[in-house]
């Protein structure tokens, strides 16, 4: 069958949503085609060309855009069959509402045996109403066929790793998949469980043979936390930097993770980690409690620190509003990223960021009082559940630095002058006369890397992603936050 995969977005990366899947399609025989809606438009001659669309939603902002998508494919005649997958699937399942029709699947988890039999059932007449799938493999590492670029752009496309000058072709790949941790306001443990499933290092290693003979300089290593599984960890980047010994790598790593395996830190960086992501969100000890992040602010000070001092670069991610957040919390951000010489490591998008509580949210499953009373009902725009702050000030500033931080982001301003701007109109949409930062540390000379891309998962799309869809101004939502 011809099967066209499609993605909206994915971090600016080439995106795992489709080329992983592209590749268990092609071994099962069946001619796949892969469009990345972030770069190239969606051509009228692929839906006609198509048996069934693919569309991956792993995060908020590819199922927002994928909402419009949606719209296209439907408006089609006849609708083309639909398999949607990812993090986001079941959020899908509610968004995408009149619009599935008999046979289409919204899945989550390991969802290879589910496309395939959705697949295998495409030259058949549509029998079974519209299926919701969480599916969870093993805990024994997954084989999976090497990724297939099934037509998406090259890598000089997306994006890349900058140090000073140099630029490094970025390639992506997983190590694993789900999280051994239950962060209430993540998406992944609604899906997973607390649960992770190693990827086969046969897999790993045929992957990255893939990316680097396309060029790539550098590893995007896209598990929720790469050191889930510490040991098999260690495994990859020894096999890998043994294998291609110039590359460098960037991984996800929680907080209490990188404290907890601080002496394996040393043996990452030398085998080519260079950066870090790891979600800070809050240096409030109240709010991290309700999220059951299991750090302290305290705990975030001493991981960036660690990692500073074995050269290996921090990019923190923050979710600065939640219904627990006071005015006092949010500055108290502001001054951490100054006092810990992050304000050229934070984009700007961080610093807008808004709790979203999707579907089957762990939060709202189990709400304390301050987020009972801050609830307000189903929103479908979201898709999930709304909230309003008891500050209807911290409302009004969080709407005000998202517009802020996009108009930032397009402008090209650097990191000190979107702090500086930020900063800004944080103590004013909160009543404080303006202040200096305070001191930040001495800074290394040397030139810190950073991917290109700023934007993330949880990020609402920008008003050019959603003009490059051809559809019109967003709606108000929140923004949420993983990891």
């Amino acid at each position: 069958m011809n099967i066209l995969l499609v993605s909206t977005y994915e971090l600016g990366t080439r995106p795992l949503g489709c080329t992983v899947p592209a590749a268990l399609l092609a071994e099962a025989g069946h001619a796949a085609k892969a469009v990345d809606l972030s770069l190239e438009p969606l051509d009228e001659g692929d839906l006609s060309w198509a048996d069934g669309v693919v569309l991956s939603v792993p995060m908020h902002t590819a199922l927002r855009l994928g909402m419009r998508v949606l719209e296209r494919i439907a408006a089609t005649s006849p609708r083309v069959p639909l398999f949607v997958h990812g993090l986001y699937a079941d959020a899908a399942a509610d968004a995408f509402g009149e619009h599935l029709v008999p046979g289409d699947v919204c899945a989550a988890g390991e969802v290879g045996p589910a496309l395939l039999a959705w697949a295998a059932t495409l030259e058949l007449p549509a029998s079974r109403p519209p299926q919701r799938l969480r599916v969870l493999g093993s805990s024994k590492p997954g084989h999976r066929p090497a990724q297939v670029r099934a037509g998406l752009p090259g890598l000089e496309r997306y994006a890349s790793l900058q140090v000073g000058d140099d630029r490094r072709l970025v390639g992506t790949l997983e190590t694993t998949s789900g999280c051994n941790h239950r962060c209430r306001h993540c998406p992944i443990p609604v899906i997973y469980g607390g649960r992770s499933r190693p990827v086969a290092l046969d897999s790993v290693l045929a992957d990255a043979d893939v990316l680097v003979a396309e060029g790539a300089a550098h590893l995007h290593l896209a598990d929720p936390d790469f050191l889930n599984r510490p040991a098999h960890a260690r495994a990859v980047l020894e096999a890998l930097s043994r294998r291609h010994p110039a590359l460098t790598f960037d991984a996800t790593v929680k907080v209490s993770h990188i404290l907890r395996h601080r002496e394996l830190f040393s043996e990452l960086a030398a085998r080519g980690l260079v950066l870090v992501t790891t979600a800070v969100e809050s240096t409030s000890d109240v709010v991290l409690a309700r999220l059951d992040k299991r750090h302290t602010r305290a705990d975030a000070v001493s991981a960036v620190r660690w990692l500073r001092s074995l050269s290996i670069e921090v990019r923190p991610s923050l979710l600065p509003f939640t219904p627990w957040s006071t005015a006092e919390d949010l500055l108290d951000l502001l001054d951490f990223v100054a006092e810990e010489d992050l304000i050229e490591s934070v984009d700007a998008v961080q610093y807008g960021i808004r709790l979203l509580l999707p579907p089957g949210s762990l939060l709202v499953a189990d709400p304390d009082p301050v987020l009972a009373a801050s609830l307000v009902g189903e929103d479908p725009a979201i898709p999930g559940t709304a909230w309003r702050h008891r500050d209807p000030a911290i409302d009004d500033l969080q709407a005000n630095v998202a517009v802020l931080a996009e108009q930032l982001e397009q402008s090209g301003a650097g990191g000190r002058e979107a702090y500086e701007a930020i900063r800004a109109a944080y103590r004013s949409g909160l009543g404080r006369p303006p202040t200096p930062p305070p001191p930040s540390p001495p800074g290394t000379a040397a030139p810190r890397p950073r991917l290109s891309e700023s934007w993330f998962c949880c990020a609402e799309p920008t008003q050019a992603q959603l003009s490059a869809l051809g559809a019109g101004e967003p709606e108000t939502a929140g923004c949420d936050a993983g990891g």
